[in-house]
């Protein structure tokens, strides 16, 4: 194994012996220069197609993602492991934008992570023309498509990065686009040559359900009780996660929510008592999956439906990522088919309604007509709504609406975590004479974290206070005071929305929307819409296939375990298991190491349980299997 190839880098790194299926082809086209398009599934391991090459090619590699707290933990985790990485977003402070330049241009760092906001100041693109770049990576790569379901106009940026590095290589990377986005993607990143690695959409282990209940949350218990392992239950409001987390937890399930209004703190403790399986349901928005890599999910609900296959593709697939059998339940009411077309008519208000937003929202940010060109405002958007009495999703359609047509880039919710960076030299602290809190403060801080004298560093003032037992309140007082006296610059977090101005404010009557906006768009919705009907309201087609169809592959035969399938060996006229081939079923799938219920065999195996039961009773009988609650276990043979 040479010591600068792919394998030696993945062995030195990450400890890992081999690569996943599609990744090695993928980096081997990028290290030979070719532009190239990957479409691995959720969990498919996309950051390694590029973090690799990054540590083999000379220079630096921009990567382009909209997802800031993903690229937190991108960069975290790289440093970790001894890799160089810097990340650049809106939540950062002048400070730290200069800082993580001046690493990039020194040759300090191999990896530039970027929002793609920032590639519409024309300041920062010429900072970034000094810098060394060997290849550029789209992340989420079908945000710069009109025809994908998360359009991001901030991504039509990207294409300008070829015109300041022409010899650099493109890689784009998603895990969801239709025949029609890949080609779009391609075109509009201006690719040389079509390189292109999709794997299947099939996920043969997961089995696609829809069940059909009035009172939802009732299911959602049947289906919990009849299923083991660890779980995710999505929802779409930040209330709904609490009240359902509250009601499995009523019900003795062990249950926590997720969404993006949480604190970092609160966030990662929750996913690590997850992920550790302390917590075995986590409720959640949208928010949580993204680059959290736990393999062993068995189940995936879905209470409210998504409002496209890519969507539910996406979320769907964080199940059963060990290959082992898992499920994913859709559950579904009669309402949910006027809830999906009135999603549809919220996400397209008015134009007048549009027009209102936008004066609005100038009005609000004290922007004149005429003004506002190339400037980033913080957007209190809840004040925002509560101040001229406006509907939170008619307003934010309004501003995706004017963010498509150009009139501003409005970037949701960003979370920082509060950080701080040493500035004045050791010397220094050592002859300056601090008292109290602060000095207990910069103790432990100094203690604590490492680093603190190069970059800046995320802290807690929980942790802090908890370890000097003293409220957070007067742990961020002493950093205050320690900011003032110039021993260290403190950040402290927040959680803030911002409004990106790249024209000049207009008067609302020369506000228009292009067909392409607007009319375009909405027709492109409808359709994913109602790609999202046939999936949850067909009973009788092969759930599985019509995944696969969505994205442009032509399945040959049902897949056999969606309940479609299911439903139609039951009712089907030909013969029925036989005893021993049940017997051998029940124990191969018993012998696997994730925990299986009866209620899990009998829908995986198709049969009822009053035909399964005299099986499972002659096994246990013979010693091959016991049962340990519900949940079927092999005997060890000795």
């Amino acid at each position: 194994m040479s010591p600068d190839s792919p394998l030696s880098i993945l062995k030195k790194y990450w400890g890992y012996d081999s690569f996943r299926e599609m990744q090695l082809p993928i980096i081997e086209s990028v290290l030979n220069g070719n532009d190239t398009l990957g479409l691995l599934p959720t969990g498919g391991g996309k950051s390694l197609t590029f973090q690799i090459p990054a540590l083999l090619m000379p220079g630096l590699t921009l990567v382009v993602t909209p997802l800031i707290s993903l690229m937190k933990d991108q960069v975290d985790n790289l440093r970790s492991r001894g890799v160089r990485a810097v990340a650049i977003h809106s939540g950062l402070s002048r400070s730290e934008h200069r800082l993580a330049l001046d690493r990039c241009r020194l040759g300090k760092a191999k990896l530039l992570y970027l929002s793609p906001e920032k590639l519409q100041s024309e300041s920062f693109i010429t900072h970034l023309c000094r810098l060394d770049v060997s290849m550029i990576v789209v992340d989420e790569a079908h945000c710069i498509s009109q025809w994908g379901y998360d359009f991001r106009p901030s991504y039509l940026h990207i294409a300008a990065l070829r015109r300041h590095f022409p010899d650099a290589v493109m890689l784009a990377l998603t895990a969801s686009a239709t025949p029609e986005v890949r080609t779009d993607i391609m075109d509009r990143l201006k690719f040389r040559s079509r390189t292109v690695f999709s794997k299947s959409f099939a996920r043969p282990n997961i089995s696609y359900l829809v069940r059909y209940a009035d009172h939802k949350p009732g299911m959602l218990l049947k289906v919990l009780k009849a299923t083991s392992g660890s779980a995710i239950v999505y929802v779409r409001s930040r209330k709904r996660c609490r009240e359902i987390a509250g009601m499995l937890r009523d019900e003795n399930i062990s249950a926590d929510y997720y969404h993006a209004g949480l604190v970092p703190e609160e966030k990662n403790e929750k996913q690590n008592r997850w992920k550790a399986g302390e917590v075995r349901v986590m409720v959640a928005t949208n928010a949580f999956g993204m680059g959290i890599d736990k393999p062993d999910v068995r189940v995936v609900v879905h209470i409210d439906p998504p409002s496209s296959l890519e969507e539910y593709y996406q979320e769907a697939g964080r199940a059963g990522r060990d290959g082992l059998p898992s499920f994913a339940v859709m559950i579904v009411s009669a309402q949910d088919k006027g809830v999906l077309t009135r999603r549809l008519n919220e996400a397209f208000p008015e134009k007048d309604t549009i027009r209102r937003v936008y004066e609005l929202a100038c009005n609000f940010l004290e922007v004149a007509v005429g003004s506002g060109f190339g400037r980033l405002y913080e957007f209190n958007f809840p004040l925002f709504c509560e101040r001229f009495g406006l509907r939170p999703v008619v307003a934010r359609n309004a501003l995706a609406i004017l963010t498509n047509a150009g009139y501003v880039e409005y970037v949701e919710e960003i979370t920082t975590r509060s950080r701080v960076m040493i500035v004045m030299d050791k010397r220094g602290l050592y002859e300056t004479s601090l008292e109290g809190d602060a000095d207990e403060v910069l103790q432990l801080i100094l203690r604590t974290y490492t680093g603190l004298f190069a970059d800046y560093v995320d802290i807690s003032e929980e942790l802090i206070g908890s370890r000097l037992n003293i409220p957070a309140e007067r742990v961020y007082k002493a950093l205050l005071e320690l900011g003032r006296l110039h021993v260290l610059n403190y950040i402290p977090r927040k959680t803030t929305p911002y409004l990106f101005f790249p024209t000049s404010r207009e008067l609302p009557r020369h506000v228009g929307f292009p067909r392409a906006v607007y009319e375009e768009m909405r027709r492109r919705m409808e359709i994913r819409i109602n790609a999202m009907k046939e999936f949850l309201f067909s009973t009788g087609k092969c759930r599985g296939n019509m995944i696969l169809r969505y994205f442009g592959e032509h399945p040959e035969t049902a897949c056999g375990t969606c309940d479609v399938c299911r439903e139609r060996r039951k009712n089907s006229r030909g013969p029925r298991h036989d005893e021993a081939s049940l017997s051998r079923e029940i124990k191969r799938i018993a012998a696997q190491p994730a925990p299986t219920s009866v209620g899990y065999i009998a829908s995986q195996l198709g049969v009822r349980l009053t035909e399964l039961v005299p099986v499972l009773r002659s096994l246990m009988d013979e010693g091959e299997i016991r049962l340990e609650g519900d949940i079927v276990v092999a005997s060890r043979k000795d």
